[in-house]
């Protein structure tokens, strides 16, 4: 775990998503998850290459409910980018380091 990357829980997504003034990248995951295993290195890579401009954030589904429905998670892994509080990308599944740096790059600028 990077020191880039916040976990946050359902208490703290109003502040630390929706009021962020940074766009914020929300990597959904769950411990019984296999391929929340092969993209979290990724996400941490992200959170270290863009940690200036993004805000990476890593929630667990399970006890974190509020936020999974807010932001209409179906599966995991998921990626929700936000912007102004607002969903503007999103992925389910998983995804390989240069498709997550192409979402990343396509949603910062």
């Amino acid at each position: 775990m990077t020191d880039n990357v916040l976990i946050i829980k359902d208490s703290e997504w109003e502040t630390e998503v929706q009021k962020s003034e940074k766009p914020v990248l929300v990597y959904f995951w769950a411990s019984w998850c296999g391929p929340c295993k092969l993209v979290a290195p990724s996400v941490e890579k992200m959170a270290a290459d863009y940690g200036s401009r993004l805000k990476v954030i890593k929630m667990e589904i399970d006890p974190n409910p509020e936020s999974v429905k807010k932001s209409k998670v179906e599966g995991v892994p998921a990626l929700r980018f936000f912007k102004n509080g607002q969903v503007v990308a999103s992925h389910e599944g998983a995804i390989t380091k240069d498709k997550l740096a192409g979402l990343i790059e396509a949603n910062l600028s």
